[in-house]
């Protein structure tokens, strides 16, 4: 199993739901006040039997207008063509807008031969629940395409994935573990969503429901320490994976 990080960028955003491109070399956080600075980092991972896409990032485009997401997948070595399965812990635009291409002004899938995971109480909530962290042009384009495959709770897709619905970040949020051979690799989505925030313990305000989140990080945290999960970090600043300990002094990043 490889896993390939596919950093999409450093951006701050504030209560428009705007992600701005973010450069600390270039810009001052203070001319850009209220804002959280996050990054960027959908995942590709090559098992024997599928290539996966874990969330598909902003979905911004490049100088040559190309998507960077179909950039970086072509710089790992693949095509878009060859991604089977497109895991989504959730639909929030940061996530989701890699999930559609706009080609000669018209928006297609960006992984035709891919089958799109989603969590059936996220779509509906998305639609039913208007927020400007959703963008239901795109779950339009979607699910026209018949490319998606609905799950509901937690369960398995083969031998090799499984998916727990865990709520917390939102309501229907989910997370992925991938098992091949001794490896197993954690995908917790915005749950757990940086190292630091199994250091840190706190609740964040722009979590659905902040204190379940932060208690789902702990326990996440212990069942990957205890099993020895590589963790994948999509709002990483810099440890894109890790595995993790813990101990009576609290979780250490390894």
């Amino acid at each position: 199993m490889k896993i390939f990080p596919l950093y999409e960028g450093s951006y701050s955003v504030d209560s428009s739901k705007k992600f701005i491109p973010f450069d600390p070399q270039m810009h001052d956080p203070k001319d850009r006040p209220a804002s959280l600075f996050v990054h960027v980092r959908p995942f590709l991972v090559q098992t024997a039997n599928d290539l996966i896409l874990i969330d598909t990032g902003l979905g911004y485009r490049d100088d040559q207008d190309e998507l960077y997401l179909h950039q970086h997948i072509r710089k790992a070595g693949f095509s878009p063509e060859d991604v089977s399965l497109v895991l989504m812990s959730h639909l929030h635009f940061d996530h989701a807008g890699g999930m559609v291409n706009e080609v000669s002004g018209r928006l297609e899938i960006s992984f035709p031969n891919a089958e799109y995971v989603i969590q059936r109480g996220e779509w509906e909530a998305a639609y039913s629940k208007p927020s400007k962290s959703y963008d239901t042009n795109i779950f339009d384009v979607v699910q026209r395409s018949g490319c998606i495959r609905f799950v509901e709770g937690s369960g398995a897709l083969n031998s090799q994935i499984s998916f727990e619905q865990t709520g917390g970040h939102t309501e229907f949020h989910q997370v992925f573990l991938i098992r091949e051979g001794e490896e197993t690799y954690f995908f917790g989505g915005d749950v757990l969503p940086e190292p630091e925030q199994l250091i840190r313990k706190f609740m964040a305000k722009y979590d659905f429901d902040p204190r379940f989140a932060m208690e789902l990080r702990e326990s996440y945290g212990k069942r990957a320490a205890a099993e020895g999960w590589t963790c994948l970090y999509y709002h990483a600043k810099t440890k894109a994976t890790s595995m993790v300990a813990f101990d009576d002094q609290g979780f250490r990043i390894v």
